[in-house]
């Protein structure tokens, strides 16, 4: 069965994986129930943990291993799996698609796992672990254009079935997180700069100015504030891309996390083709 959209999951502190009182944790719970009921054939996740010089996927036979990349965190997290199995098939398709795209060189990585900006989220939103997974890095030297004509060549995938995710966090400062946990800050309050990027980036994602989120840095209000390094912001290039232009974005989810995180997720609906 064809599928008709694309989504933008923030996920956050890796501490979504054990921690209770995140509100996005109950939000991705919820996701067969209340987001997105139809099960894909396949999944292709874009986290902005994966940074490779050239686009890289993976392709495992068997289940994935759970790469924990995240340190000084309570031994539980160590301990979580999720075993989903891989899908060499779906690599070589991203593969093609994208070297037939323009993209002159795409690497396949037959042993990496999934890191936590995929397995975190999945683990909630498909706990069986029963569905196909595979995933795509990022290249931080390139600019969000490019990430979003990597997503308008991936776009033939949903026509296969194939559920496209991209994975980051809408507002990732680490820094500034860390000053604000450091003085004891984030009761409830949002800094300015945080929570006047995220509604720019809402107001032009709902209003279909795509092009607009592609020239972000120069466009949106605090962008450097908002992300110093564009890791977890590129793979919502992607999945806009892979929508197309013509698609409806809706705010799925918002929520914050010591006033600067921001776990704002969209889904992306192109219209049906004829």
């Amino acid at each position: 069965m064809a599928v008709q959209d694309t989504f933008y999951i923030s996920h956050g502190s890796p501490t979504l994986s054990i921690d209770e009182s995140i509100p996005a944790r109950k939000f991705l719970q919820s996701w067969k129930q209340n987001v997105y009921p139809n099960k894909p054939n396949s999944i292709l996740i874009i986290s902005g943990h994966w940074e490779t010089s050239v686009p890289t996927v993976n392709a495992i036979s068997g289940p994935h291993d759970t790469i924990y990349d995240f340190y000084g965190f309570p031994k539980s997290m160590y301990q979580l799996k999720y075993p989903a199995p891989g899908s060499p098939h779906l690599a070589g398709r991203v593969k093609d698609l994208l070297t037939s795209s323009g993209f002159p060189r795409v690497d396949v990585d037959a042993k990496r796992g999934l890191d936590h900006g995929a397995w975190v989220p999945l683990m909630f939103m498909y706990p069986e672990a029963d569905i196909p997974v595979c995933q795509l890095s990022i290249q931080t030297d390139r600019d969000a254009t490019y990430h979003y004509n990597m997503g308008r060549a991936l776009a033939p995938l949903k026509d296969e079935g194939v559920l496209v995710v991209g994975s980051g966090s809408a507002t990732h400062n680490l820094r500034a997180l860390r000053e604000i946990r450091g003085g004891g800050g984030g009761g409830g309050s949002i800094v300015p700069w945080a929570l006047e990027f995220d509604t720019w980036l809402k107001d032009a994602l709902l209003e279909g100015r795509y092009e607009d989120v592609n020239q972000y840095e120069e466009k949106a209000p605090y962008a450097k504030m908002a992300h110093p390094w564009p890791d977890h912001f590129y793979p919502l290039h992607v999945a806009t891309g892979a929508a197309g232009s013509a698609a409806k974005a809706k705010l799925i989810h918002g929520s914050w996390d010591l006033g600067a995180l921001s776990y704002a997720s969209y889904q992306f609906t192109s219209p049906p083709t004829s």
